[in-house]
């Protein structure tokens, strides 16, 4: 005999308990655990198999071959393309491009004559084509459909027979008889269960979107990302062009990729090097400004900071920041006071960085205080360098990740002068080398570094300048 268990649910995330409880256990939010309906237990008997099993060796991966989207900044995030019947979930925030890059994916699709259906359910019909009129991705093999329904969205499918399956979003479309609201835990997990279950079946490609929370997560129950293949973020700056596609899951390819995007009037475009917009081109050097090397991903992309540092009539001066990690600035101020003998206690200082790129890796810390110091004395860093290197509380530089990979982008991109942490076998000296012609600096303090790219008027007996 089956017995019935009620149990509690959080509206927010799916979370379950056995007795109310006035906050949730995963998502920490209140008033969200309300009684859910009994649901039957008991004991489960076999079912027929819809495959018998067979050795891993005679399983066949012709189905699973990618597929080029026709985006290559995107196929590189994806580890290649498209695979069939895979489960891809985008995620953004809005207006940040997910509609004008699906539908650029889709018009790609259409083009090598692969049938295509895009479902949107935030939009109607004319207006996804206004869109794809602006932005050239009118095309017959491109199917449209404006539909809220589960069941009408299994019809369109069963009827078109796409290849590439495009839903925007899963926020907006609903089950018939599950209780709850499109968009809701219960609602989301049936939806996302059907499509990833025909996906599967047909071989389609199915991309999603998904709309994030206010604190940039992902909404919904967690086991949306557990039911797809590949969860992507789609981000950037909405004072900016730039977007990137970053991996958070890929079950074909790395987690560690990431792609560029320019989004204008006229849709979204790759970028397939990116440093020159986060890097301005000035006709002389000027004081507080440094080019820093941040990896995205496996690709490494030079920056450039910029400072500005100003006597403060205020008691306590301002710290202000736009792209870097204020806590890092913070400690670097005070890095530099104690062990580079900058005084900054009564001086505003502003960091930022060019272009709205975002600085949040250790290794950008020299540049940083390259930046501030070349600021507070006015003297200019010499003409082409790059500085990178991560920055201890007892002003010692320590080694960076990647720094072959960073060392050839610098090199590559015409700069003549790196300024790096000391490796543990060199001289305790600022040592010199030549790396594709790149004149590699090692340098084991951040007084050092300063030291060398003279950017400091401090006195102190290791001052040594750059030869």
């Amino acid at each position: 005999m089956s017995r019935q268990r009620a149990a509690y649910k959080c509206s927010e995330c799916g979370w379950e308990t056995g007795k109310w409880v006035g906050r949730c256990g995963e998502c920490q939010a209140w008033g969200s655990v309300a009684e859910a309906a009994a649901t039957p237990t008991g004991r489960t008997t076999a079912s027929p198999v819809t495959r018998p099993a067979v050795p891993i060796g005679q399983v066949s991966v012709e189905d699973a071959t990618f597929r080029s989207s026709g985006v290559p900044e995107l196929d590189r995030v994806l580890g290649g393309g498209l695979v069939p019947g895979a489960a891809i979930l985008l995620a953004g925030e809005p207006g940040v491009g997910k509609s004008t890059l699906l539908l650029e994916v889709a018009a790609q699709t259409a083009r090598v004559r692969t049938r295509t259906l895009y479902v949107t359910g935030e939009e109607s019909a004319s207006q996804v084509r206004l869109r794809a009129d602006r932005t050239g991705g009118v095309h017959d093999e491109l199917f449209l459909a404006a539909e809220t329904d589960l069941g009408a969205v299994l019809t369109h499918i069963e009827q078109v027979r796409p290849t590439l399956l495009v839903i925007d979003s899963i926020q907006t479309i609903g089950a018939p008889g599950i209780e709850g609201v499109p968009g809701g835990v219960t609602q989301v997990k049936e939806v996302a269960a059907a499509l990833v279950r025909v996906a599967k079946t047909r071989n389609i490609t199915t991309v999603i979107v998904g709309h994030v929370t206010k604190d940039g997560s992902i909404a919904g129950p967690r086991v949306l990302e557990h039911l797809v293949d590949v969860v992507l973020n789609f981000e950037g700056d909405r004072n900016s062009r730039f977007r990137m596609v970053r991996a958070m899951k890929n079950r074909f390819g790395p987690v560690d990729e990431v792609g560029c995007f320019d989004l204008s009037a006229g849709g979204i475009t790759a970028v397939t090097d990116p440093t020159g917009l986060f890097v301005e081109h000035h006709s002389q050097q000027v004081p507080g400004t440094c080019v820093a090397v941040t990896m995205e991903g496996r690709r490494p992309l030079l920056a450039e900071v910029q400072a500005l540092v100003t006597p403060s009539p205020l008691e306590r001066p301002r710290r202000t920041t736009s792209g870097i990690d204020s806590s890092r600035v913070a400690m670097i101020l005070a890095v530099l006071q104690q062990h580079a003998f900058i005084k900054l206690h009564a001086h505003d200082v502003f960091a930022s960085t060019v272009g709205g790129a975002r600085l949040t890796e250790p290794a950008t810390d020299l540049a940083v205080a390259v930046a501030i110091a070349s600021a507070t004395h006015g003297l200019a860093p010499p003409k082409g360098v790059v500085a990178m290197g991560e920055i201890g509380l007892a002003g010692e530089l320590r080694r960076v990740r990647d720094l072959p990979q960073r060392l050839a982008e610098a090199a590559r991109l015409g700069f003549e002068v790196a300024v790096v942490p000391r490796e543990a076998h060199e001289p305790e000296t600022g040592s010199h080398r030549m790396v594709d012609g790149l004149r590699v600096i090692s340098e084991g303090t951040v007084w050092g570094a300063l030291s060398t790219l003279r950017v400091t008027k401090a006195d102190h007996p290791r001052l040594r300048p750059l030869d």
